[in-house]
């Protein structure tokens, strides 16, 4: 199986650190050279601390769900003929307490906008599609969050 790599880097320049007021901007640089800005997310931990501008973690959680199952959507489309023109989504994570009584991501919406070539699949092609992209997406198969799909018009 393969193997991925990312880089998590960080430093405590001038702050004192031990009085917990540092900042929580860091950057993440993926094996292929992309280097993103990251931070603690500005509802965890208050400005200044965090950099509201950068990527936090629960933000990225979100993301990679929803370009892992975009991606599985657009592969399981492609091989049954059809064209996408245009894909959206309007992603979102609600935290919460999970069965165990701790803070997590509860629950991520992925709300995809898909503008077909013609002829356009039914609903329910459309709905059969996502339900296969979902079962083969190895993000979600690899959490706990209740994950919905809700395809936008």
């Amino acid at each position: 199986m393969a193997k991925y790599t990312v880089t998590i880097e960080w430093e405590r320049q001038a702050a004192t650190f031990s009085d917990g007021k540092y900042s929580r901007a860091h950057r993440w640089i993926f094996d292929g050279g992309q280097v993103v800005k990251g931070s603690s997310s500005p509802h965890v931990v208050p400005l200044p601390y965090s950099d509201e501008q950068a990527v936090d973690p629960e933000e990225a959680f979100i993301a990679a769900l929803s370009s892992c199952h975009m991606l599985w959507f657009l592969s399981i489309v492609a091989e049954a003929g059809l064209v996408v023109e245009h894909y959206q989504d309007q992603a979102s994570g609600k935290m919460g307490k999970n069965s165990t009584g701790k803070i997590a991501m509860t629950k991520v919406t992925l709300r995809p906008n898909i503008i077909w070539a013609e002829p356009a699949p039914s609903s329910e092609q459309i709905e059969q599609f996502h339900h296969q992209a979902h079962e083969q997406c190895f993000i979600a198969n690899s959490v706990l969050t209740q994950i919905s799909i809700e395809p936008q018009p």
